[in-house]
């Protein structure tokens, strides 16, 4: 005999959830559905957003200051990453004003609340290695993040994985400058003679 197992409904009815599409319209796109602490997530992302901000001016900082014989090409590299870590930080700051929060823009504090670190040494092969620091820095903390939310909050997910994917990348073409930059044997800047 065939046993008949209880099925609930995949949604509430329809008049259940336009009565609660009307409750709270002042939070936009959180509704009663949204289960995380949203503060939590909030800070996250800020966090998420300081980071983004001080890796766009690390890489601003290393494009301007790169010199040496591999610099020309090297700096153009950090410039390209300086772009995406805006759009980054673009796509975080939208995120967050959705959850209706708001996102912290302000220099008091950002390398605090940052992941990474604003360093900027004076030869061209520590800003490379520095650059790769702060993307695994990025990579750790952006799946930590992703494992947080899960699939109580996809959107935020689906976000940060594409954010990881290409801080992933970014990892990738600063190891192969440092690969590169091994191979050749140049200093990243003139040796003064003493």
């Amino acid at each position: 005999m065939a046993t008949e197992s209880k099925s609930t409904p995949f949604l509430s009815d329809i008049e259940t959830i336009r009565r609660r599409a009307r409750e709270h319209m002042q939070r936009g796109a959180v509704t009663d559905s949204y289960t995380l602490d949203r503060q939590t997530v909030l800070k996250l992302l800020n966090e998420a957003l300081a980071t983004e901000l001080v890796c766009v001016l690390r890489y601003k900082a290393h494009h301007y200051l790169a010199s040496g014989i591999n610099a020309k090409s090297v700096a153009a590299e950090f410039l390209e990453h300086a772009n995406e870590e805006q759009g980054h930080a673009d796509l975080i700051a939208e995120r967050i004003t959705q959850l209706d929060g708001k996102p912290d823009f302000s220099p008091d504090g950002l390398s605090t609340r940052s992941h990474a670190e604003f360093v900027v040494p004076e030869e061209l092969a520590a800003m490379i290695e520095e650059n790769l620091v702060a993307e695994r820095i990025a990579i750790d903390s952006y799946r930590e993040i992703i494992n947080y939310v899960g699939d109580r909050d996809t959107t935020t997910k689906r976000m940060l994985e594409g954010i990881l994917a290409m801080e992933e990348e970014h990892a990738e073409d600063m190891k192969t400058l440092m690969e590169d930059f091994g191979k050749k044997g140049e200093p990243a800047k003139p040796v003064s003679s003493r």
